[in-house]
């Protein structure tokens, strides 16, 4: 079984955004980057289908050549091949030619099945993987939280849950699948996963920037925190008695 996983460099999560001092882009100088825990997700499915089936794995981004340590790390989980569509200067493209430039991979490599993280961890758009399996005119599936394959190789079976409804498709192969966190537990790279994936060579394609192609940012902002405050209830013993009153307001005290 061939499988190809799209995957997308984004910054990790958790840390203090800043904007830059022209208000257009995220300063990006401190922070670490990494890719979804969806496509995390998609490249361990692929892996564990391959371990079964037999096959291979590509992995396949588009983005800056920084977005080779991303790569990399997919590797080191297992995938046997790297693809890094470089964009010129790093811009960021749309989900339209996101999509297409994908496609130029995905439509002549053989591939049975193609994953994808079900949206982008920080634009959040959900479109790349429809407007993938449109171009490439195969079925597709959302959303999903758990995936068999039959013994023939033939089709898939995709479950997902749907507002509190559980739905089952049966896609014929070849076909495209989004995956979200939680349809599996994704391994931790081991020692010779990396060092593997140090050594190997990752297949590079420049896209030519297109006029209009890349999206046009008017303004950022990041919004306004909740404000914190606390009250002194005193120093020392003489704050006592506000804490007694304090802590019997809350039912603490019987």
């Amino acid at each position: 079984m061939e499988i190809l996983v799209c995957v997308k460099r984004v910054p990790t999560v958790g840390g203090a955004i800043t904007v830059s001092a022209d208000g257009l882009s995220v300063d990006t100088r401190m922070s670490g980057f990494t890719i979804s825990p969806h496509e995390e997700c998609a490249v361990e499915e692929a892996v564990r289908l391959v371990e079964r089936f037999g096959g291979s794995v590509t992995v396949v981004t588009l983005g800056p050549a920084e977005a080779e340590e991303q790569l990399r790390s997919c590797l080191a989980l297992g995938a046997s091949a790297a693809v890094l569509l470089e964009t010129a200067g790093g811009t960021e493209l749309g989900p339209a030619p996101t999509a297409a430039a994908l496609h130029s991979v995905a439509a002549g490599g053989g591939f049975d099945l193609v994953l994808l993280g079900n949206e982008a961890a920080d634009t959040g758009d959900y479109q790349v993987g429809i407007r993938l399996a449109h171009l490439l005119g195969w079925p597709a599936a959302t959303g999903i939280k758990a995936l068999t394959m039959d013994d023939g190789g033939t089709s898939a079976t995709a479950r997902r849950e749907y507002r509190g409804v559980a739905e089952t498709y049966t896609l014929p192969l070849p076909c495209v699948l989004t995956v979200r966190e939680g349809i599996n537990l994704p391994r931790y790279p081991s020692l010779p996963g990396r060092l593997r994936a140090k050594r190997a060579v990752i297949s590079r394609v420049p896209v030519p920037s297109v006029p209009g192609a890349g999206l046009r940012t008017t303004a950022l902002r990041v919004p306004a925190a909740a404000r914190r405050e606390a009250t002194v209830l005193g120093h020392g013993v003489d704050a006592v008695p506000a804490l007694v009153t304090v802590l019997a307001e809350l039912g603490v005290l019987s």
